[in-house]
């Protein structure tokens, strides 16, 4: 079982950014309690701010891995790219927020990824990844 956590901009700063919103925990403080919890899975962690980039790496996993958990940030409310990107590939792909993104400004709730993806997990904080780990691990 391989798979990918993708996180979009910003995410890099989590710890950091808003923490009444995002938490106190890096995500690479998380990603390895992810990877001990879910020991059964081979899984690699990317971030990037540049939407080309996650295209990119969307397309070099996408006919090889069994599973991505995107978290594509704003761009999941701005980029047909990306969404074509899932659309293109083989790879299933579960699109997870930390926040309740629909408890949240207006233009957050309208996701271009959504249609393309298998579920979505949205507000349940870091814990959103695991679950969506675990689907893939299970199904």
């Amino acid at each position: 079982m391989k798979l990918l956590i993708l996180n979009g901009p910003n995410l890099n700063l989590l710890g950091k950014r808003e923490p009444t919103i995002y938490g106190n925990t890096s995500f690479e403080e998380y990603f390895e309690q992810l990877q001990a919890a879910l020991p059964e899975a081979e899984m690699e962690y990317r971030q990037s701010n540049h939407e080309g980039t996650l295209v990119d790496i969307i397309h070099e996993v996408g006919f090889s891995y069994d599973g991505i958990v995107l978290n594509a940030g704003a761009y999941t409310h701005t980029s047909v790219a990306i969404a074509d990107a899932i659309a293109g590939v083989e790879t299933p792909v579960i699109e997870v927020h930390i926040s309740n993104v629909h408890a949240r400004e207006a233009f957050r709730h309208k996701s271009f990824m959504a249609k393309n993806c298998v579920g979505t997990i949205a507000g349940l904080g870091l814990k959103g990844y695991e679950l969506a780990a675990r689907y893939f691990i299970e199904k």
